[in-house]
């Protein structure tokens, strides 16, 4: 989450999916405001992940479709431009988690 408030990450939420979701325990959701900070956003997550817990993501999407993921597995990082964040609107989807953290 540190990478993404680095980055100037917008509205991130941590979402708590114990048990409602098969596939992994945790999302974070965060805005991006551009493709470019898309990019930034999903890179910086990596490599902070990477030098501080010495695990490795893989990044899927790209800056054009204004969705990137980073999977971790048991958590999974969905960068959203403004626009495909209000389409997919997945806090409203997984609404059974719970929100253990908003940053505005």
């Amino acid at each position: 989450m540190n990478a993404l408030e680095d980055k100037k990450g917008e509205d991130i939420v941590l979402l708590d999916l114990k048990g409602i979701a098969s596939f992994t325990d945790y999302f974070i959701i965060c805005t991006a405001t551009s493709g470019r900070m898309l990019n930034a956003l999903a890179d910086g997550v990596v490599e902070k992940t990477r030098l501080e817990h010495q695990k490795k993501g893989r990044i899927e999407g790209t800056p054009d479709t204004g969705w990137m993921i980073v999977d971790y597995g048991d958590i999974v990082v969905q960068l959203f431009d403004a626009g495909m964040r209000r389409y997919f609107r997945l806090e409203e989807l997984w609404d059974e988690g719970k929100v253990l953290l908003r940053l505005q």
